[in-house]
């Protein structure tokens, strides 16, 4: 596709005792991250409003000029430190996509 972009939606539900102290440090660290890895194109994210039982806890949608660009950003030290530190074994699902935009 000529002109695409490429998008990245992620969603996840927080495990049991994670706390809004958590959640705020995450969206915190996410905050910071466009800064730290150019190849972001757009990044939004957050915290579910819980209007709807059964929804994901969080959200982050993620758009890059290509595929090689995900992979710089996925592949990133400071993604990873993000994912490691606040994600990483705090979550008790995950689930996540990529698509041509």
């Amino acid at each position: 596709m000529m002109g695409s972009m490429f998008r990245h939606v992620v969603m996840f539900a927080w495990a049991d005792g994670i706390d809004e102290a958590h959640v705020a440090a995450t969206t915190a660290a996410f905050d910071a991250l466009p800064g730290k890895v150019e190849v972001i194109e757009s990044y939004v994210y957050g915290p579910n409003v819980g209007t709807v039982d059964g929804n994901s806890d969080y959200v982050v949608v993620a758009d890059f000029a290509s595929a090689d660009d995900f992979a710089t950003y996925r592949d990133h030290a400071d993604h990873i430190a993000l994912v490691q530190e606040f994600i990483a074994g705090k979550v008790s699902s995950r689930n996540a996509i990529q698509y041509e935009i």
